[in-house]
């Protein structure tokens, strides 16, 4: 694919660089790259992507830009508080650079819709902050032989790796799997809204996942196949560990990952799910019921329902005796996943009729309604 010569003057810093120049820039214009996820991690890649050159980039995300976004996802502003990240995201890129061919998939990306986003794309660059996608991510780019570039950040701490590569013996590399056969524990490891995050880590690792995947795309340069690396903000120290192939990886079909990783049961029984609107007539109706948030303090401080009782996962279960035996019990956090752990370690202890989990948390709730 033949660079215009508009192109060839915007990457010039590009074509100057030595086993680089045109035959590098041209696999990049040609190339597609599906980044899931444009959070913290998918601002600094999808602006990277799109000003070294990269043909066709793919967004994957069903979110919207919320107010604790900011402090690290820096393709957003104040004024874009609401919208969606995906759509938002296309009208930046396409400001860094308007040669650059964008398509956005509003939605988020489960085991029924990979194969017919996934399908098109030469690279997937996996920018989520959650088990479940980056299991879903892993497996579908096995199946569907696609180079995983990952990466994931937590606190002060951040990984970047590529998984699934191909090499020149025409094998694939090391996968997701390869280095963790089996999630951790589900109350283990907090996400990023209960652990927090260094505003500047995802600029870092972000950076370091464009980069891959560039190397990935132009042969030039030895990508992190087979290899993880880490970095620890806090001391700015770096550690880079093999990986190798394990006989006992075996990926057939993609599966229920939220089951998979202990989100969800298979047959959950026990509680029913209670939507942002019922809960809002309950409200309205000023029935009684008991609300309980699984938060922690600080999110908690931040915002919360008025009227409910703070009683983070952590200790749910040093404090069953709180919770009434009887009446409607109702359990929220942030996104209606914890609140489910929640409820499954109560339900191993007390025998409540009326337990609730209020569907998609507070972010729901916030986006249905106005703050009360």
């Amino acid at each position: 694919m033949d660079l215009t010569p508009e192109e060839i003057k915007r990457y010039a810093r590009h074509l100057a660089i030595p086993n680089f120049g045109i035959p590098a820039q041209e696999k990049l214009k040609a190339a597609r790259v599906l980044v899931v996820g444009a959070g913290g991690l998918g601002s600094p890649l999808l602006m990277y992507l799109a000003a070294a050159g990269v043909g066709t980039i793919g967004i994957v995300d069903d979110d919207q830009v919320d107010l604790t976004n900011l402090q690290r996802q820096i393709l957003y502003g104040t004024q874009d508080i609401g919208q969606s990240k995906v759509e938002l995201a296309q009208q930046k890129i396409k400001a860094i650079n308007p040669l650059v061919q964008v398509k956005i998939y509003p939605e988020r990306l489960t085991r029924h819709n990979a194969k017919k986003i996934i399908q098109d794309y030469d690279v997937v660059a996996d920018g989520t902050d959650n088990f479940s996608t980056r299991y879903l991510v892993n497996d579908a780019c096995v199946l569907f032989n696609k180079v995983n570039v990952y990466a994931s950040i937590f606190r002060f701490e951040g990984q970047v790796s590529v998984f699934n590569y191909l090499n020149a013996d025409n094998e694939r590399g090391p996968n997701y799997r390869d280095l963790f056969p089996e999630p951790p524990p589900p109350d283990l490891v907090p996400d990023c809204a209960t652990g927090g995050v260094l505003g500047v880590l995802p600029g870092i690792i972000g950076s370091m996942q464009a980069s891959e995947v560039i190397k990935v795309i132009t042969g030039v340069g030895a990508p992190l196949a087979g290899r993880l690396f880490l970095f620890d903000a806090a001391d700015f120290s770096t550690r880079t560990l093999k990986i190798k192939k394990q006989a006992s990886t075996n990926i057939s079909e993609l599966i229920d990952y939220d089951i998979f990783c202990g989100i969800k049961e298979e047959n959950p029984s026990g509680y029913q799910e209670l939507s942002p609107t019922a809960f809002h007539e309950l409200q309205e109706n000023l029935a009684a019921y008991h609300l309980i948030d699984v938060r922690e303090p600080a999110e908690y401080s931040i915002d919360h329902i008025s009227g409910s009782q703070l009683m983070p996962l952590s200790s749910i279960t040093k404090r069953l005796a709180e919770i009434p035996d009887t009446g409607k019990i109702i359990i929220y956090c942030q996104s209606g996943l914890r609140s489910k752990r929640a409820i499954q370690q109560i339900l191993k202890h007390k025998k409540i009729t009326h337990l609730f989990n209020l569907t998609g948390g507070l972010s729901a709730y916030r986006k249905a309604f106005s703050k009360k």
